[in-house]
Order: structure tokens, then C-alpha cells, then sequence
């Protein structure tokens, strides 16, 4: 019998979570903090225990973690980002930003240490997709022009989780943010994630299109579930968390054309490890333990839904929405979830914080979860309340604003300038990116591969070079690139800056000088910040003036085809992130 004792464990699991999902359905209660009661009924700490195989519990965990990840990395696309809007995204980054502070204080508050504060604060900073969703489609409210604001604040949340994710992970094994092996990890860490998001791009898409090709769902679905998992443990390989690798191969997958077949096919599996993820949540839970920390709970879940409702509401309102629907988003927001979940095992696996932190995240996130619902369905009341409650003054004060940011909107000539200028800001932004990952690339390589380079009878400064010049010689199409976008981004300015009534005759000379001072400033900020950045591996002063030398000698030589190469890479990425949207054919 112990043979199947793993088995055993998931089907009492599975048991549980099936009757749960009939019981709660039946007494129209949320499923998920079903799931999470059910764990704990037949879990280690509770009478006549059912699962009780520390292994099995954490195995079931894992399991669940790295699927659910992996579906809701497919619901993430760098393409659904991109349309989340700048306004959006700023009132996500500063709610995040907010709700971090907050937790990290309330933590502080309480008499925690520094790190399980910072833990607490990431666990408070990201809402439930899972909830969200669900409270949206079972209150019929999924087309209200309210809901897509909702989705884009749960997308921008996805990209940030990545950015929490991995500086929670390099804090928690470096043990404190102020040492050089920490920020060393937040180094190899960023490197994975932008190197594997690049490369991942590049390949898997077309891969897993390739694969789509051959019209059978059987073969599609096990490879793309290899993907999940094979990235899933080069991350755990590399010593980061396997959360992390599930969801950056949901997110690189969800930008194959076949992505939509993808999630038909992965959406069952997405709601049977749901359960399972929730279930083996309430497995790891005492509920005496719960008990003592009963009072940090209810005061962690009330800041959560007031200080989420408030700075969302207020950010949607002062981006342009009416006060109904920034109040219905900020009241969705309004709690925590498997996101939440994930960081708290991360911090207990890797040792960075107390073991009641996991409970009281629990508790806290059970809380918001019953709560949400009804915290939507009062959005109307509590609008109303508010608009009779406020002085005369200020409601005049509110419609006046609302009416000047509809008069600031981008129109006509404006809103085309507008769009190149954002066009041409992005190009530099996503090439810079790519050299400063090459320099990175060569740092890390430098730092593991000593021993081979010696191998080669090559010293430390020949080493330096050898690394340095490939990086440089890499990332020429790239500096081009820079160049001649920051090159089109000046004459744009000096076209709208330089107006022709105020230089006079010497309009043309102004604008020909600043249309070159653009791109060279430019260049010199990407040195700067190669030089810092690639210190490491930077060889002798007078090697690297004769190797910059040859490059840019190469560069001119080679102008014509690095340029061509550029524009196939740019093309493969275009192509990959710019497909219309299954979304889009519906809505037409």
C-alpha cells in the first residue's frame, strides 16, 4: 500500500474537491475558499486524518503551483500588455507600488522582521485573476466596459508578478537586499527572465504552431505540457522557483497563433489543479495555529479591500472614468489570491520567512474571497451614497476635471505624433534592453566558466576581452538600431520643438543639431550604462578604446547588412506580437 501512497493521497484530493465544487455550486457560496476548508478538514492537523505524508502534501502542492501557473501565464501575452494602455499600467504600477508599502509597514507594525514584512507586502500587493474572473462572469457583469478595465489592471499585475517573483526569490536566498551576492542574484535572475522571454519569443511560438500543424489535440496538448514542465525545471535547475518557469512558458506560449486552441485544450486541466492548488493550500493549514493569528488576519484582509478600493477607484478616476466605474474596478481589485499563495511557499521553501505568515495569507486571502461578491453588488449603493454625501463644490470640482481630461485626449494630427513618438520611444527601449542583455549574458558567463576559459590557456584579461568583444560585436545590429531610431526620434523633435517663429532664420540649423544630438546622447547614456553594467568583464582600457575602434569600423562596413539582419529580427518579433487577436474577429 505505500507503494500507492501518493495515489492514494490524490484521489482523496480529487474526491474532496469534486464534492466541494457540487456542495458549494448547490448553496451558491464561492468554490475556492470550498476548496481550501475541504484541505483542511482532511489534512494533518485536523481528526481522523486522511492525508497526512508531509512529501505527498508538498508534492500535490507543487504539481498544482506549476500548472496554475502555467494557465494563467497563458492568459498574460506581451500583446495584452501592450494594449493595457500607459494610463492603465501607471495606476497598476502605483496600486502595487501602494499596497507593498503597506503590508511592509502593517508587518513592521506587528512586531515582524524585515523580510517577512516585504513578504507580507507582496502578498497583499496582487489580486486574484481567478477571483476577479469569476465574480465578474457569475455577477453576468463580463461585458461591462468596467470588466476590461478590471482584465487590463489583472494583466499588468501578471508582468509585475514577474518582477515581485524574482526579487522575493533572490532576497530569499541571499538572505538580505544590501549584499552583493543578492544583488548578483536579482542580476541572474532578470537575465533569465528577459533572456528566456527573448529566445522563447523567437522559438516556442512557432514551435508550438508547428506542432498545431499536424491537427491532432492529443499530440499539441503533451507538448505543450513538456514545454510547462521542461521550463519549469531548467528554472528549479538554476535555482530559481518553479512557479517562475511555468508561468514565463505560459506567457511565451500565449503568443502562438494556435494559443486560443491551446487554452481550449489546457482549460480542464486548468480547473482540476485549481482545486487541486486550493485543496492542497487547506492541507497545510492548523486551524488552532489559525485561531492565534486570528486578529492580524482580519486587520491584513481589511486593508486589503479599503486600501485597494480606494487607490484603484482613484487612480481609474484621475485617468479619465466616470466615478461608477472606477468605483465597481477599485471594489473588483479588492482582494488577494493564488498569487498570494505562491509567494507565501516561496518564502517558507526557501526558509525567508515565519511559518505563521503562510495562515494568516490564508486567512486574510479566504476573507476577501467571500467578500468580493457582495462588495460588487454595493458598488451602485455605495456610488450613490458618496454622490449625496459630497458637497455641491466638489461634485461640481469632479465633472469639471472629467471634462477637461476628455478635452486633453489626442486628436487628428496630434494623436498620429503621438503614436510615432510612443512607436519610436519603444523601439529604443526593446533594443537597448537586448544589448544590456547581452552584457549581462557575458558577466554571468564570465562568472561560471572560469575554469573553461583556463582550459584555453586564456588569463583574465584575455578572457575579459574575448567575452566583451563578442558581446560588442553581437549587439552592433542592435546599437545601429539605436541609433537610427534616436536618429528619427530627434528630427521628430526638433520638427514639433523648433516652431519657425521663434528661430527665425536659423530654424533649419537648430533643428539639423538637435536631430543630432538626440542619437549621440543617446548612444552615450547606452556606454554609461553598458559600462556599469558589463564592469565585470570589461578588459583593459587601451584593449577596449582599439576593440570599440574595430567596431565601429565593422559597423561601417557592414551597415547595409546589419541593418537587414535587424529588420528580420524585428520582423520575427512583429510577427509574433502584433497577430490579430481571436478577441478582436469576435468584436467584429
Amino acid at each position: 500500500m505505500h507503494d500507492i501512497g501518493f495515489i492514494r493521497d490524490l484521489a482523496l484530493v480529487m474526491l474532496v474537491a469534486g464534492a466541494t465544487t457540487v456542495l458549494f455550486q448547490r448553496l451558491r457560496l464561492p468554490v475556492l475558499p470550498g476548496y481550501i476548508l475541504a484541505g483542511v478538514l482532511i489534512g494533518p492537523h485536523t481528526p481522523g486524518v486522511l492525508v497526512a505524508d508531509p512529501r505527498a502534501i508538498g508534492d500535490i502542492s507543487n504539481l498544482g503551483v506549476v500548472l496554475l501557473m502555467f494557465t494563467l501565464g497563458l492568459e498574460f501575452s506581451v500583446r495584452k500588455l501592450r494594449q493595457v494602455g500607459g494610463a492603465l499600467l501607471l495606476v497598476t504600477v502605483v496600486e502595487v507600488g501602494f499596497m507593498l508599502w503597506i503590508g511592509y509597514q502593517l508587518g513592521l507594525l506587528f512586531g515582524w522582521s524585515g523580510r517577512t514584512s516585504l513578504f507580507l507586502g507582496a502578498i497583499m500587493a496582487l489580486s486574484s485573476t481567478m477571483v476577479a474572473t469569476r465574480t465578474l462572469a457569475e455577477s453576468g457583469l463580463r461585458q461591462w466596459p468596467f470588466a476590461r478595465l478590471v482584465v487590463g489592471m489583472l494583466v499588468a499585475e501578471d508582468m509585475l508578478t514577474i518582477v515581485l517573483l524574482t526579487l522575493l526569490s533572490a532576497i530569499a536566498i541571499g538572505g538580505t537586499v544590501q549584499t552583493v551576492a543578492a544583488f548578483s542574484l536579482v542580476g541572474h535572475l532578470g537575465l533569465f527572465v528577459v533572456a528566456g522571454m527573448i529566445v522563447g519569443l523567437l522559438l516556442l511560438p512557432r514551435l508550438v504552431d508547428y506542432i498545431a500543424g499536424f491537427d491532432r489535440d492529443e499530440t499539441l496538448l503533451v507538448s505543450v505540457l513538456g514545454i510547462c514542465f521542461g521550463t519549469s525545471l531548467l528554472a528549479a535547475w538554476l535555482g530559481f522557483s518553479v512557479a517562475l518557469g511555468a508561468f514565463l512558458a505560459g506567457a511565451v506560449v500565449a503568443e502562438a497563433r494556435s494559443a486560443p486552441r491551446v487554452v481550449h485544450l489546457v482549460e480542464p486541466l486548468r480547473d482540476m489543479f485549481a482545486a487541486l492548488f486550493f485543496v492542497a493550500i487547506g492541507l497545510k493549514i492548523d486551524p488552532v495555529q489559525l485561531g492565534h493569528y486570528a486578529l492580524p488576519a482580519v486587520v491584513i484582509a481589511l486593508a486589503v479591500m479599503i486600501g485597494k478600493s480606494v487607490i484603484c477607484s482613484m487612480g481609474m478616476f484621475l485617468i479619465g472614468h466616470d466615478a461608477r466605474t472606477s468605483l465597481r474596478t477599485g471594489l473588483c481589485m479588492a482582494q488577494i489570491g493564488e498569487f498570494s499563495f505562491v509567494i507565501a511557499t516561496l518564502g517558507l521553501t526557501l526558509g525567508a520567512v515565519n511559518d505563521f505568515i503562510y495562515p494568516i495569507a490564508v486567512a486574510a486571502a479566504l476573507i476577501c474571497m467571500v467578500a468580493s461578491p457582495y462588495l460588487l453588488r454595493c458598488a451602485d449603493l455605495l456610488a450613490l451614497t458618496g454622490q449625496r454625501a459630497a458637497p455641491r463644490p466638489l461634485r461640481l470640482l469632479l465633472s469639471s476635471y472629467s471634462g477637461w481630461l476628455e478635452n486633453l485626449r489626442p486628436v487628428d494630427e496630434n494623436a498620429a505624433l503621438a503614436a510615432m513618438f510612443r512607436r519610436l520611444l519603444w523601439h529604443i527601449a526593446v533594443n537597448i534592453a537586448l544589448v544590456v542583455t547581452l552584457f549581462v549574458i557575458g558577466a554571468y558567463v564570465n562568472a561560471h566558466n572560469a575554469k573553461w576559459f583556463e582550459s584555453w590557456g586564456l588569463d583574465l584579461e584575455m578572457r575579459h576581452s574575448v567575452i566583451w568583444a563578442s558581446a560588442l560585436f553581437l549587439s552592433l545590429p542592435l546599437l545601429i538600431a539605436v541609433y537610427r531610431k534616436a536618429e528619427a526620434l530627434g528630427m521628430l523633435l526638433a520638427e514639433i520643438g523648433i516652431r519657425e517663429r521663434f528661430a527665425g532664420a536659423y530654424t533649419q540649423a537648430i533643428r539639423q543639431v538637435l536631430a543630432k544630438l538626440i542619437p549621440l546622447a543617446t548612444l552615450m547614456v547606452l556606454a554609461i550604462l553598458v559600462s556599469v553594467l558589463g564592469s565585470a568583464i570589461l578588459p583593459p582600457r587601451g584593449v577596449a578604446l582599439s576593440l570599440v575602434v574595430v567596431c565601429v569600423v565593422l559597423a561601417i562596413v557592414l551597415w547595409r547588412g546589419l541593418v537587414k539582419m535587424h529588420a528580420r529580427l524585428q520582423a520575427a518579433l512583429r510577427e509574433t506580437l502584433e497577430k490579430p487577436s481571436p478577441d478582436d474577429h469576435e468584436s467584429s
